[in-house]
C-alpha cells in the first residue's frame, strides 16, 4: 500500500515552514541539527535535508522536536496558523 502523500506530490507538510523559520533564526542545517541534539533528539542534518526537500515523511516526535526548538506550536508547522 503506497504511504500519502499530499495533492502536490509532498510528503511532508512542514518543509517550507522548516526553511522559513531555520532562515528566520540564522540557522543553517548543521546548526539546527546540533540544537535539537542539544536538546535530546537524535535527528541529523540529512535528515533535515530531506524533510526540507519533501522527500521524507515526518513523524509526531520530529515535529515535538522542531516546535519545541523554534518555540513554536504543532499547528503553525502543519498549518502555518499560530
Amino acid at each position: 500500500m503506497p504511504k500519502p502523500t499530499s495533492l502536490s506530490g509532498r510528503k511532508n507538510l512542514i518543509g517550507q515552514r522548516l526553511i522559513e523559520l531555520r532562515r528566520l533564526h540564522g540557522l543553517s542545517q548543521r546548526d539546527l541539527a546540533r540544537r535539537l541534539q542539544l536538546a535530546g533528539y537524535d535527528i541529523d542534518k540529512n535528515v533535515i535535508t530531506r524533510i526540507e526537500n519533501n522527500k521524507r515523511y515526518v513523524s509526531d516526535i520530529e515535529i515535538q522536536a522542531f516546535a519545541t526548538v523554534f518555540h513554536v506550536s504543532y499547528e503553525f508547522l502543519i498549518d502555518g496558523v499560530e
